[in-house]
């Protein structure tokens, strides 16, 4: 894990070995270079870290994370509750009343 001191020593690392294949290398080249290790860099090390986490997919079992973390139930997908009779369900319309008005359940 990094801390946020860690992070900032691996960033300017970066910005001074940039800065010194832009001395070395000839201009398009160098800059290209540059800006390829000061923007790819930090990008690994967070998908590194989020990889360690399990909420960046890295592993490939989609065991965690996401927007809303967790779900509790085990199932994929929303499910609804009706604003008319309060069953819980999924998909367009309650299937106990009919009704199109519902609200999302997390």
């Amino acid at each position: 894990m990094y801390s946020y001191k860690n992070y900032l020593i691996v960033l300017f690392a970066s910005l001074a070995v940039s800065i010194g294949l832009q001395m070395i290398l000839p201009f398009p080249y160098g800059l290209a270079a540059a800006l390829a290790i000061f923007i790819a860099l930090p990008l690994l090390i967070r998908r590194r870290y989020m990889s360690r986490m399990r909420g960046y997919g890295g592993d490939g079992g989609g065991s965690g994370g996401g927007f809303f973390g967790f779900n509790s139930e085990g199932g994929s997908g929303v499910k609804y509750v009706c604003l008319t009779c309060n069953h819980r369900f999924k998909g367009a319309t309650c299937p106990r009343c009919g009704s199109k008005m519902k609200r999302a359940d997390f």
